[in-house]
């Protein structure tokens, strides 16, 4: 069995953390001694995540980001169970909708922001009135490159990206200097939620990368693991693009 590395006496909440890219920044945060809080829909895929990181290390609580109900209640078993929650990974996330803007229906639109954007606030507003405020902390946002750029077909959750990059901004400016608040945005990263977007055509989805590769949910958990650590004090309100340099092609 691999020694496990002494604890940090740090505490992360991940929303959305069974699987992925969540799990990914999990595991980055275990590894170097923080224990967590994973919260997401399924109980099983939760209490296997939590088998795999070790229940001295992690805990769960099973709910929807957009319930109210829930986010106050995995911010109090936090508290209960840890006492402190130094950081907030939002990464819950939805896109139930792929078409033109021309044809979404508003009300899968608001479905989408309910998720991706106003749980973050929420999740937010909870970790930095329970713990941050007074005793300071990190918040990443998980946004994506469909933020920054038109994204043909998926532009619901493109919009919703994009407001995450911006409540990234009011928050930093309005936690400093106590509370650091920082956005990773993606590109394609391989998993079950981004199935659509590679599956079948893999090779092809990767040529586009300059790197050669789509992402792993081990490279978006590298950058949180950065952006919640001493080495990332000096940097706030930014958006870290972690695309493969996919970007680098915009102008072709």
């Amino acid at each position: 069995m691999t020694e496990r590395v002494p604890e940090s006496g740090r505490v992360a909440l991940i929303t959305g953390g069974s699987r992925g890219i969540g799990y990914a920044v999990a595991e980055a945060l275990v590894a170097r001694g923080d224990r967590v809080c994973l919260t997401g829909r399924g109980e099983e895929a939760l209490r296997e995540a939590v088998e795999r990181l070790g229940a001295d290390r992690a805990i769960a609580v099973p709910g929807k980001a957009q319930d109210e109900t829930h986010r106050a209640a995995a911010v109090e078993r936090v508290m209960e169970t840890f006492g402190r929650v130094d950081f907030l990974v939002n990464n819950a996330g939805t896109n139930p909708v792929i078409g033109p803007m021309a044809e979404l229906d508003p009300n899968v639109v608001r479905k989408v922001f309910e998720t991706n954007v106003i749980s973050a606030l929420g999740f937010a507003q909870q970790t930095y009135r329970a713990w941050q405020r007074e005793n300071g902390g990190a918040i990443v946002n998980i946004a994506s490159v469909a933020g920054l750029a038109p994204s043909p077909f998926i532009g619901a959750y493109g919009m919703s990206k994009a407001a995450m990059v911006n409540l990234t901004l009011q928050l930093a400016h309005e936690f400093a200097p106590r509370v650091r608040v920082n956005a990773i945005a993606p590109a394609v990263v391989k998993t079950k939620f981004a199935r659509a977007l590679y599956e079948g055509r893999e090779a092809e989805a990767a040529a586009a990368y300059p790197l050669g590769r789509l992402g792993m949910p081990e490279d978006v958990g590298g950058a949180a693991a950065f952006l919640t650590s001493d080495q990332s004090d000096w940097i706030t309100g930014q958006t870290l693009v972690v695309d493969g340099g996919v970007f680098l092609k915009a102008g072709l």
